[in-house]
C-alpha cells in the first residue's frame, strides 16, 4: 500500500510540475493593429487601413524642413506607432512619396520630410529626423497628435536619408525601429546603435557600395540589438525612388514587428525571406 501510495504521490507531482512549467500562451500584443497579415496583403499597393494626408509648411516647423504627414484615417484601433523618413542627398520627399501612404496604410502615422537644405549630411538629417518626431508627437494638430502613441517611434531614409536614420538610432535608443535604405555614410562604426534595424542596401548600388556602406553598418551593429541586412538583386542606389514591393514589404513587416510588437509578423522575417528579387539576406532571427 505505501509503494502504491508512493506511485500515486509521484505521478501527482510530475502531473502538477508539468503544468507549472509549461510555457504560456502568447499574449497578443496590445499593439496589434489591423487584420492577420498575408503575403499578398503585405505586397499590395495599399494596406487595410485608409489614409488621409496633411501638408507641414517649413515655416511652421523648426528643426526641419516641413514635409508631409500621413496618417490612417480609422480611430476605432487606438492609436499608431509614427516614423519619420528623410529624402536623400539634392532629393526632396518627392522622390519617395510613394512610400507615405503605403506604410500609413498599415496602420501607422507616417511624416515624409523635407530637409532644411537638399546638401545638408547625414548628422544633419538624423538630428532633422528626430526634430520632425517630436514636432508630431508634441506641436503636430491634434489630429495627428491624437493617434501617436509617443512611445512608439521610428525613423527611415534613403542614401545621405540613411546615413541620417543610422545617426537618429545612434543618438536616441527609445527608438523602437530604423530602417536605412542604400545608406551613405563616411562612419562605418554603429556598435552603439541599440535600436532593432534593418538596413536595405541594393547590390549594384554605385554610389553607396554595400561593400562599404550597408554591409559594414550592418556588421558593427551588435547582434543583441536585432538586426537584418536585406539586399535587392541588380538594384542600383536609387531603387528606392520607384515603387519596389519586396523592399515595402519587408519595411512594413519590420516595423509592424518592433514598433507595434506584433509577432504575427515573424514569419515574414524569420526564417529569412527568399526570392529572385533578394540577393542576399542576414539577421539575427530571435524567433528563428
Amino acid at each position: 500500500m505505501t509503494k502504491l501510495t508512493s506511485a500515486l504521490t509521484l505521478a501527482l507531482a510530475l502531473a502538477a510540475g508539468g503544468l507549472a512549467t509549461a510555457a504560456p500562451a502568447q499574449a497578443a500584443s496590445p499593439y496589434e493593429r489591423g487584420p492577420n497579415p498575408t503575403d499578398s496583403l503585405l505586397e499590395a499597393s495599399r494596406g487595410p487601413f485608409a489614409t488621409a494626408q496633411q501638408s507641414v509648411s517649413s515655416l511652421s516647423v523648426s528643426g526641419f524642413g516641413g514635409g508631409v504627414i500621413y496618417y490612417p484615417t480609422d480611430t476605432s484601433q487606438g492609436t499608431f506607432g509614427a516614423i519619420a523618413i528623410s529624402p536623400g542627398y539634392t532629393a526632396t520627399w518627392s522622390s519617395l512619396a510613394w512610400l507615405g501612404p503605403r506604410i500609413a496604410s498599415h496602420g501607422f502615422v507616417v511624416i515624409g520630410i523635407e530637409t532644411n537644405t537638399i546638401y545638408d549630411q547625414p548628422a544633419s538629417r538624423g538630428r532633422q529626423l528626430l526634430a520632425a518626431l517630436d514636432y508630431l508627437t508634441q506641436r503636430s494638430s491634434t489630429t495627428i497628435r491624437n493617434r501617436i502613441d509617443s512611445s512608439r517611434l521610428a525613423v527611415a531614409g534613403h542614401s545621405m536619408g540613411g546615413g541620417g536614420t543610422l545617426e537618429a538610432a545612434n543618438d536616441r535608443p527609445s527608438l523602437q525601429a530604423a530602417v536605412p535604405i542604400a545608406p551613405w555614410n563616411l562612419t562605418k562604426s554603429w556598435s552603439g546603435v541599440r535600436v532593432p534595424t534593418m538596413i536595405i542596401g541594393g547590390q549594384a548600388d554605385a554610389v553607396a557600395p554595400v561593400a562599404t556602406h550597408s554591409q559594414p553598418f550592418y556588421t558593427s551593429i551588435p547582434a543583441s540589438s536585432e538586426k537584418a541586412y536585406l539586399e535587392l538583386a541588380g538594384a542600383s542606389h536609387f531603387f528606392p525612388q520607384t515603387t519596389n514591393t519586396t523592399m515595402a514589404k519587408s519595411m512594413v513587416a519590420w516595423l509592424k514587428r518592433w514598433v507595434d510588437d506584433d509577432t504575427r509578423y515573424d514569419p515574414f522575417l524569420c526564417p529569412a525571406p527568399r526570392g529572385i528579387a533578394i540577393s542576399e539576406y542576414r539577421d539575427t532571427c530571435p524567433n528563428g
